[in-house]
């Protein structure tokens, strides 16, 4: 038996500059240092202590530690380099003491092992980053040299080992003079990292970066290269975000302007450079704007709300008092929720002022419907400002990783609002089409908001779009795109083994279940209308068959039209076990050569009587259910295959009813409340043949 194998060793390769590679098996037990140990005789090397191992990846060249050692996994290739506290030492002799070419090297080789927190820790406490803040202040680097020093510093403060405030005012005038005027790019992007960073992180730091930074040197950083606009932006939102309500809403102004629009439209949003930050930095603060409105309740004192609501009625009507717009008793407790508060009052005077023709064709439309299938204009308003506020996030701090922007909120100086009167227009299209009465505002509602989802998913362009996509986003396009998407997803379902092992392990059941009925629907038989030699049906005359309840004997005889005799009144035997197949239509012996409609005919053949067939008239399902209660009381259910897809022995009865079955088990698992309707009964199970229901 082999050995088992220790899980805490695995094999690696360890490389070194000038040396012969080492294959080496390293035990997640053993300590590093001794490791090390073990390395450095191989390689005749003296103090191991000055030596440490780093992983040697692309994305991944940090130390190793006693932290990270378990990402070490088989097949890894390791290198043997100095230590982090000799590497920095290293690296400040050359700052301090090094030619040119020396101290750019090391400044160089600075910003790419400043991301390691290994060796930050150590060049920190050896007072390197001191050094590196007054090599930034005194300004004497310049290129290649500077934005490595930049670079360098960010890397270093991105591990919060030191805080943001023990900069002074004379580094950020420097790092805010780099961004004022012309740089190498990656100049720029290193210093408008620090000054981001500085807004965010520093006590004091904000103020002095809004003051020596002009907007119009950032909104020149937009028309740069992609990271620089990326840099440019996040300080753009950093500034916002710490600003107060009064300078917010001045910068906001700014950046909202139809100049400032432009150069981000043709700059960020038509190269994507936007995608994978905060866009928006106009488009998502100016909606931002509009948080305050949207968490005030309006006042019920307030003259300036009821003049407004006034004015609503008075602009469509020409008179007040004569719609619905929203509570009639009280209107100004339609806006004491929020959100969406007093914006959606701000809403709808937008909507009235700038597209009268519109409000006023909503309005007065909805009005000369009858009361109960009215779509108020104020309630419907209220909702949908409420949706816009939750799709479009107002209110929400920008996230780093949202990738989601709308190009069109920078379209126009009122992009909410515009939107809104797009929406509205809508959402009462969408009544009319759902012919929504009062009780469905909630289901219009939920069409409406899918609507403005989908239409927003495909990022329009521009608010013309946006409305054309919205035309042709129909309650029946909805209704079907519903449709097809539940399709899919319990076809999927259907396929996932819970289910299938569900089906398997019920399908027994409902073969039994099947089986029962169609016996007991054959045991209580069936009344069919006699009809002549000729065709003709004979008035007042019937047959009447039925099962034994011993399942063996098929009894039948007269009837009238309301008697269902017993199997005892009943003359005429036939044994189960005689009847061979089922015969319809033209197929059947007594139909042969009679105009007579044979849509409803069918023949049992015999086998082992004098009696050939016995053809009659009536539900060929009861003829099918004969012949296929003859089969289950045989045992052969797979001869009930074998019919023309009416009788109840067809193969998908079964299978519609097991997945009918499986639905009711599952209707607890995640997913919509609606389904598919149930699958239809097996012919023999309806009432209208004579089962037992």
């Amino acid at each position: 038996m082999p050995a088992m194998k220790d899980i805490n060793i695995v094999k690696i390769a360890v490389e070194m500059t000038d040396q012969v590679p080492q294959l080496i098996e390293f035990n997640q037990k053993q300590p590093l240092a001794g490791i090390i140990q073990e390395l450095c005789n191989g390689w005749n090397l003296t103090e191991p202590e000055q030596y440490a191992l780093q992983f040697n990846e692309n994305n991944n060249n940090n130390y190793i530690t006693e932290k990270n050692r378990n990402e070490i996994k088989n097949g890894s290739v390791l290198r043997l380099q100095y230590s982090p506290s000799k590497t920095a030492q290293d690296i400040l002799h050359k700052l301090n003491t090094g030619s040119p070419e020396e101290k750019a090297h090391a400044m160089s080789r600075l910003s790419i092992l400043s991301a390691d927190m290994t060796f930050a820790l150590d060049f920190i406490n050896k007072q390197g980053l001191t050094l590196i803040i007054k090599q930034i202040e005194n300004g004497k680097c310049k290129g290649t040299v500077l934005a490595h020093t930049l670079l360098s510093f960010v890397e270093l403060m991105e591990h919060g080992i030191v805080s943001w405030d023990i900069l002074n005012g004379d580094f950020i005038t420097r790092v805010a003079g780099l961004v004022n005027s012309p740089q190498e790019a990656q100049v720029t992007q290193a210093a408008l990292s620090i000054l981001e960073n500085v807004v965010l992180n520093s006590t004091e730091g904000y103020g002095q970066v809004e003051r020596e930074i002009p907007i119009g040197s950032l909104v020149g950083h937009l028309q740069a290269a992609p990271v620089v606009q990326q840099n440019a932006v996040a300080l753009i939102n950093a500034l916002l975000s710490r600003a107060d309500p009064v300078k917010r809403r001045t910068l906001a102004a700014t950046l909202t302007s139809k100049q400032v629009r432009t150069v981000i439209q043709n700059n960020i949003l038509q190269t994507g450079a936007a995608k994978g930050v905060r866009n928006g930095a106009p488009a998502t603060l100016m909606l931002g704007l509009l948080e305050q409105r949207m968490m005030t309740k309006m006042d019920p004192q307030d003259q300036d709300g009821h003049d407004k609501i006034k004015e609503l009625r008075r602009i469509a009507f020409d008179s007040e008092g004569l719609a619905t717009l929203g509570n009639d008793i009280n209107p100004a407790l339609d806006f004491t929720e929020t959100p969406p508060g007093l914006l959606a009052l701000d809403c709808m005077i937008y909507f009235m002022r700038n597209h009268p023709e519109n409000y006023t064709k909503l309005v007065l439309e909805n009005s000369c419907r009858a009361d109960e299938h009215e779509c108020p204009f104020g309630r419907a308003s209220v909702e949908l400002v409420r949706i816009l506020c939750e799709l479009l996030k107002i209110g929400e701090a920008p996230s780093e990783q949202c990738v989601t922007y709308q190009p069109l909120f920078l379209t126009h100086d009122h992009p909410f609002e515009e939107c809104f009167c797009i929406c509205i227009v809508l959402l009462n299209k969408t009544w009319k089409e759902m012919r929504a009465t009062s009780e469905d505002f909630g289901k219009v509602a939920s069409v409406g908001r899918e609507q403005i989802v989908r239409a927003l998913e495909t990022t329009p362009a521009s608010l013309e779009q946006l409305k054309n996509k919205l035309q042709s986003l129909t309650y029946g396009e909805i209704t079907q795109l519903w449709q097809l998407e539940r399709n899919t997803r319990e076809e999927w379902e259907s396929h996932a083994k819970p289910v299938v092992e569900l089906r398997e392990q019920i399908t027994p059941d409902i073969l039994g279940l099947i089986k029962q009925q169609r016996l007991a629907f054959l045991v209580e038989g069936t009344r069919f209308t006699k009809y002549s030699a000729r065709g003709q049906r004979i008035k007042d005359k019937f047959w009447y068959m039925r099962l034994s309840p011993n399942h063996k004997v098929l009894h039948y005889g007269d009837c009238d039209e309301k008697s269902a005799p017993s199997t005892e009144e009943l003359p005429s035997k036939l044994a189960v076990s005689d009847i061979r197949a089922l015969s319809v239509g033209r197929d059947c012996p007594h139909m042969k050569g009679r105009k007579a409609s044979h849509q409803l005919a069918f023949s049992l053949a015999l086998e082992g009587v004098d009696l050939q067939s016995l053809g009659l008239r009536g539900p060929r399902r009861a003829g099918a259910g004969v012949l296929d209660g003859r089969h289950q009381r045989a045992a052969r259910p797979e001869d009930a295959e074998q019919g023309d897809g009416e009788g109840p022995g067809h193969a998908a009865s079964m299978e519609m009813q097991a997945e009918a079955a499986g639905r009711r088990r599952g209707h607890d698992s995640p997913g919509p409340a609606a389904h598919r309707p149930i699958p239809p009964l097996p012919l023999l199970l309806r009432p209208e043949v004579g089962a037992i229901w």
